[in-house]
């Protein structure tokens, strides 16, 4: 596929000052299994090219599904007439700085590719799942669920650019309700979303995970509501990766930041005047942009207006150093940033999107952090979200928790909910934890800019405490 842009490359360079050609193909499965029995499949193999002209300092997009040279040169006329009209009232200027001429390439490693995979087998694994889900009579309805896309890209641009990246990531989530004398509570795995291949899918560790999830739905029906107070809150990897994403991920992203988003995806407490000032958390938190970390869902070597891909802090020590911005935000802003330039598919442009975005281990053993807890809740797996515009003021609910007491966890709590403002609840984090705590987490849901775009991205965190938070129970 690289030879074939290059060659449609050196036919209609010539229609701006920069051009580029994205190749995106996307193939993905999806098999759901719902109470002991097949529900839904879903296939899809989807290709196209995201052409991009650059005239007087503004870039054009766009795109078409049919590599023909005809419709190349359709597309990039389409784009050269859309960013010469942009020129006439463009409110920045770029260069072709913004687009790097790099080269070179990246994998996926994957032991087990999902399409060499028994689908008859898969869906036999996931029916099974959902038997074990079933602990008791009084689970009411289970579902396992297996999806994954393979994703190959292939970038090149008149200045030198060649880049080729194959993706895989796979998701696996299983999920039990249970209901008895008027009380329903459903217990989820959290929603599994990694980089790699079928291996994620392990028969017996899912069908173990599976059990448990039951056995938790179930337990719940009995559990005491949460207790309401401010006090403290252990929260496990399953759920804070959750509050990375909305309470940092979202605001420090710099085209949010720029004003960009605010007519749809709201926008940002952070002024450009923060970096390097605000202490937007405890000095136990160091926040990374990290593509490289194995497995974790939004691995990659370069973004996709070609910037290498490298490992940045965005928090250090809790002060805010950098933003969740790409090239042309970057020279917009004034303001460091990361490789962060990303498209949904190969007919959307690239924004400014989360990634990897990781709390990075600290030194505490979760033991430690149990026996330090005078009286607090123990939450883990995401249940419901709600957060402002400006991603300040928030709330969470979880669906499953535990009360500590004197350093030990007594009992276990249903409905657990706690509420917060941003800087002062990370500047609440008292303790965080060691590797042994710490799990890689993602979501193939983010959803963001307009068309709308919904990309996949990976969270990875320790388990961490934090004081003085206000919780509270609910329905």
């Amino acid at each position: 596929m690289k030879q074939e842009l290059l060659k449609a490359l050196s036919t209609i360079k010539g229609e701006g000052d920069w051009v580029a050609l994205r190749h995106v193909r996307e193939k993905g499965h999806y098999f759901m299994a719902r109470d002991a029995r097949l529900d839904n499949t879903t296939m899809w193999n989807d290709a196209g090219v995201m052409v991009e002209v650059m005239i007087n300092g503004q870039i054009g997009y766009a795109a078409t599904p049919d590599l023909s040279t005809t419709s190349l040169h359709a597309a990039a006329k389409r784009a050269r007439e859309q960013a010469f009209a942009a020129s006439k009232r463009g409110v920045f200027t770029f260069d072709q700085s913004v687009r790097p001429p790099n080269k070179g390439s990246y994998r996926t490693p994957v032991e087990k590719p999902f399409a060499d995979a028994d689908l008859a087998k898969l869906t036999e694994v996931l029916i099974k799942g959902t038997e074990k889900l079933k602990s008791n009579s009084s689970i009411i309805s289970t579902n396992a669920m297996a999806m994954n896309y393979d994703i190959d890209m292939v970038y090149v641009s008149s200045n030198g650019a060649e880049i080729e990246q194959s993706l895989s990531q796979i998701c696996l989530e299983s999920l039990a309700t249970a209901s008895k004398d008027g009380e329903t509570q459903t217990r989820s795995n959290g929603f599994i979303s990694k980089q790699m291949g079928l291996e994620l899918l392990n028969e017996n560790e899912f069908y173990t995970d599976c059990t448990r999830v039951g056995e938790e739905a179930y337990e719940l029906l009995s559990a005491e509501n949460c207790p309401s107070g401010t006090m403290d809150l252990l929260m496990a990897p399953n759920q804070l990766y959750l509050q990375i994403h909305e309470s940092i991920g979202h605001p420090l992203e710099l085209d949010r930041i720029l004003g960009d988003e605010r007519n749809y995806a709201g926008w940002s407490f952070i002024n450009p005047e923060d970096f390097g000032t605000l202490q937007y958390g405890s000095k136990l938190l160091n926040v990374t942009f990290d593509p490289t970390l194995k497995s974790e869902m939004a691995c990659y070597n370069f973004d996709d207006g070609g910037a290498k891909a490298e490992k940045e802090f965005l928090i250090k020590d809790g002060l805010l150093v950098r933003g969740l911005g790409a090239l042309e935000s970057q020279k917009r802003s004034d303001i460091p940033g990361v490789s962060n330039f990303r498209a949904s598919h190969w007919n959307r442009p690239p924004t400014d999107r989360m990634a990897n975005l990781n709390i990075e281990a600290g030194t505490s053993s979760l033991e430690e952090m149990i026996s330090g807890v005078e009286k607090g809740v123990f939450m883990n797996t995401n249940r419901s979200w709600s957060i402002d515009d400006y991603r300040n003021k928030f709330q969470f609910g979880c669906e499953y928790a535990q009360m500590i007491e004197n350093g030990k966890i007594t009992k276990t709590l249903k409905n657990p909910n706690y509420r917060g403002v941003t800087t002062p609840f990370w500047n609440n984090l008292k303790m965080v934890g060691d590797k042994s705590t710490f799990e890689i987490w993602g979501s193939p849901y983010c959803g963001k800019a307009e068309p709308n775009q919904v990309i996949r991205v990976g969270h990875a965190c320790p388990t961490c405490l934090f004081e003085n938070i206000e919780i509270f129970g609910g329905q």
